[in-house]
């Protein structure tokens, strides 16, 4: 479909990817009416203020590494974009990935790629990672593997703060409203029905509703393989210096960075014991005790000693076919664009993604950054693209 610079677009989610995707629209010349639906405005329980607000660049697919390339050097030049008061605490401390015993040629083939593709990334052999981070237990690891750049953590809050600010600034509309279900009619989308009944038209579509990305298009096939999967964080004091510390993942699947004046941790559950999690909010306190205390004070011994100061639990929206992104055009309806299924990574990615659905909104491809491996013509074939360093 060809791009334009009119007419009417709507976003359904108005948290960091629907906010990223407008505020690029507008900065790229789209001179129609934007308007982003969001069902709460205080974002209270959305992904992106939950979220541990990481970036990296340690990724399996070559589009991943180059999506949060162009995340860090944004957030690096956060002011450049946003103005001279703009902060979002950027801390560029690097990601420590833990290997096992007998990883050690995979992972180096990852890290080979991943410089290949614009990354700064080092492999270290136990006794380097050891070396470097005095505080780590190296005893059963074959290999880690640590950004030099690129990769690090900041506020998700700030930043959402800002690009909305920003769009808004540039004439976006905010509207609190609850999407039901995107109207199509004669392969094309014609709108978006509200919770409330009332109909909204359009001449673009944006699905940017994050973990209820495939109910608002629930009545289209083939079905969005995305669902909402809880993830517990756990705030922490404990007896280690936090000064150099990066953000560090465990083979175990634990990881744990500084957050203030301590710590934040989690863990994914089991896959056995991973369900929907429409509307579950609880944390999995159980966890901590259980999984995570274990696994990183056999990383980290000085953790052995923690205090827990509180929990929360937020929603990752997986795509269960490959953990993945579905960025673009819907493969036969070309005015409905998705933005959902980052598994993890939305927080990271959607700059590169709100810029990207931009560009197609306004020419009819993408123009910086070639996302084509991410569309949704992969889901009606069910052709996975797997990303494989999935936390």
């Amino acid at each position: 479909m060809a791009g334009s610079k009119t007419g009417t677009v709507l976003i359904a989610g108005g948290a960091i990817m629907g906010s990223f995707i407008a505020y690029f629209l507008k900065k790229q010349g789209f001179a129609g009416e934007i308007t982003v639906l969001e069902a709460d405005p205080t974002y209270v329980r959305s992904s992106t203020a939950l979220s541990a607000a990481s970036i990296r660049t340690q990724f399996g697919c070559p589009v991943n590494v180059h999506m949060s390339l162009f995340g860090a050097d944004l957030f690096r030049n956060i002011r450049s974009e946003f103005g001279p008061d703009a902060d979002i605490g950027f801390v560029e401390k690097g990601y420590l990935i833990i290997g096992p015993e007998g990883s050690q040629d995979e992972r180096r083939a990852g890290v080979a790629m991943q410089n290949g593709e614009g990354a700064d990334i080092v492999a270290l052999t136990p006794d380097e990672a050891q070396r470097r981070f005095a505080w780590l237990n190296v005893e059963d690891i074959g290999i880690a593997t640590f950004g030099l750049k690129n990769e690090g953590w900041f506020d998700a809050w700030s930043l959402l703060q800002l690009v909305r600010k920003a769009a808004i600034g540039m004439g976006v509309t905010y509207r609190q409203a609850q999407v039901d279900t995107v109207e199509v009619h004669g392969g094309r989308a014609t709108g978006m029905r509200l919770a409330t009944g009332e109909l909204l038209a359009a001449d673009w579509c944006i699905n940017a509703a994050g973990p209820k990305a495939a109910h608002i298009v629930r009545d289209l096939a083939p079905a969005l393989p995305v669902e909402p999967r809880k993830r517990t964080v756990f705030s922490i004091k404990a007896p280690l210096d936090a000064a150099d510390f990066p953000m560090l993942f465990d083979a175990s699947g634990a990881w744990i960075r500084p957050e203030g004046q301590g710590f934040i941790c989690g863990i994914a559950p089991p896959e056995h014991n991973d369900p929907d999690a429409t509307g579950d909010f609880e944390p999995a306190y159980d966890l901590l005790e259980d999984v995570v205390w274990p696994a990183l004070a056999q990383r980290v011994p000085a953790l052995e000693r923690l205090r827990v100061e509180r929990s929360w639990a937020g929603h990752y929206e997986i795509n269960t076919l490959d953990h993945n992104a579905v960025i673009g055009p819907h493969d036969e309806i070309p005015n409905l664009l998705f933005a959902n299924g980052f598994s993890g990574h939305g927080v990271m990615h959607a700059p590169a993604a709100g810029r990207a659905i931009a560009e197609h909104v306004l020419t009819g491809a993408y123009q910086s950054l070639d996302l084509s491996p991410l569309g949704f013509g992969r889901i009606r074939s069910r052709t996975p693209l797997h990303e494989t360093v999935v936390y």
